[in-house]
């Protein structure tokens, strides 16, 4: 089943993991052209990637992001905490692809989602390394030690309210050293606004 392009929405590469073309994904490409949200840049083609999104400030964050996510078709897991999944919603977020995270143990949840990496051929991780949806000084390092230990690049993507569009950042490899790589990484995000902050 062939699909019309949308201007906003990339092509993803053949090596980029992908899930079949579904009346769901036809929907959301229907909504993402009418409501002017955009996706700028291409994705790289890759088989392993770690997505990190920011300013993460509104629950319509994810909700803009998983239309995006399901009309390009993009198989990408969400990591996100485990309560939402307890909640009503919780049979449809999984379905949508969401990876229950227990942010009691965020030293095992790093191990885990490493381990998911050497035993699978394509994976692509989403993560907001600010952790929740309030200003926080410091953002959470786990996202740049999955990257080191399991030697996956990271993609940065820009949630920008006021241009409606999700931009996607240069590729970027963890050295190892955490401060250094945390201070560049957030650098790039600077001059981004989300719904009800900057990043």
């Amino acid at each position: 089943m062939s699909l019309r392009p949308v201007d906003g929405i990339p092509v993803l590469g053949p090596h980029v993991p992908t899930l079949p073309v579904s009346r769901w994904m036809r929907f959301c490409r229907w909504v993402i052209a009418r409501i002017g949200w955009r996706v700028v840049g291409e994705f790289p083609d890759l088989p392993k990637l770690i997505v990190i999104g920011a300013p993460h400030s509104s629950y319509w964050d994810g909700v803009w992001g998983l239309l995006i996510k399901s009309a390009m078709g993009l198989d990408v897991g969400v990591m996100i905490k485990r309560e939402v999944l307890n909640g009503p919603f919780g049979p449809i977020v999984r379905r949508l692809g969401m990876i229950p995270i227990d942010r009691s143990a965020a030293a095992n949840v790093v191990d885990q989602i490493v381990g998911r990496f050497a035993t699978h051929d394509t994976m692509w991780v989403a993560i907001a390394p600010e952790g929740t949806r309030k200003p926080v000084a410091q953002w959470k390092s786990g996202f740049l030690r999955i990257a080191h230990a399991s030697g996956v690049p990271i993609q940065p993507v820009f949630i920008d309210y006021p241009s409606r569009s999700f931009t996607l950042g240069p590729l970027v490899h963890a050295t190892g050293d955490m401060e250094a790589d945390m201070t560049s990484i957030r650098r790039l995000f600077v001059g981004y606004r989300g719904k009800h902050r900057g990043a």
